[in-house]
């Protein structure tokens, strides 16, 4: 089972960490491994750079409340599972328009709060997706291997080009081409490492990838990528 990433966020602090509390100990008791971390504040939330598996949004806080912190996570085309969390009824409906998983009420009730992390876990392990964790100093983010475009390779560092941002970090070439041997990536020059799922086009000069970027490939790589992407292509059902 892969590690689950949860956030709680409502700006009454001990409120805030009663029910992370309560989650942690919930899923501890399943035996799933789980990363919960507690916002005070809707913008610390979305300014976050951890992916998180399920969200707990209180609706009514200061400044930016739950149900826009919610809309503003479905714009980025975050597919997240948002679960609210509301002394009152009276958002019920709304929750509906941003794909709320579950709406769920102060008190929390502890056994309908099991049941709802039942269900939400079986979601994302319906949905799961392949990712990585990449460390810079005592940050850690971790990142959906589709949701990445290109690797870029300076020297020691290199930067992951995402869907919303650049993550710059330490690593070897050589241990990050291991790691990703057989999921669905190319390293078509030595300084670029590109994700065939996002290829759009190609010519022996370059990569055009779905976000208009375009790639350089080595001239002496033009033949091993041709290869990889009509393979790729026959795995994951392109029409050749």
């Amino acid at each position: 089972m892969e590690m689950l990433w949860i956030a709680v966020c409502d700006d009454e602090v001990m409120e805030c960490c009663k029910i992370a509390g309560k989650i942690k100990k919930i899923i501890d008791d399943m035996k799933i491994p789980c990363m919960v971390r507690q916002f005070y504040h809707a913008q610390e939330l979305i300014q976050s750079s951890d992916n998180f598996d399920i969200i707990f949004l209180d609706i009514i806080m200061d400044g930016l409340d739950g149900m826009r912190t919610a809309q503003i996570f479905r714009k980025k085309a975050y597919d997240n599972i948002l679960i609210f969390i509301s002394s009152s009824r009276e958002y019920v409906f709304d929750a509906y328009e941003v794909e709320a998983f579950q709406y769920l009420l102060k008190p929390l009730d502890e056994k309908k709060l099991h049941r709802v992390l039942q269900k939400a876990i079986r979601k994302t392990q319906i949905h799961s997706q392949e990712f990585m964790i990449v460390s810079r100093e005592r940050q850690k983010k971790k990142l959906y291997l589709d949701d990445i475009y290109y690797f870029e390779i300076r020297g020691r560092m290199i930067d992951i080009h995402g869907v919303d941002s650049v993550f710059t970090y330490y690593q070897q070439i050589g241990v990050l081409q291991d790691d990703l041997k057989g999921k669905g990536f190319f390293r078509c020059h030595k300084s670029y490492l590109v994700n065939l799922r996002h290829v759009d086009a190609y010519n022996r000069q370059e990569v055009v990838l779905d976000n208009g970027e375009r790639i350089v490939i080595a001239k002496r790589r033009y033949e091993g990528f041709c290869k990889e992407i009509l393979e790729y292509m026959r795995k994951n059902g392109g029409i050749l």
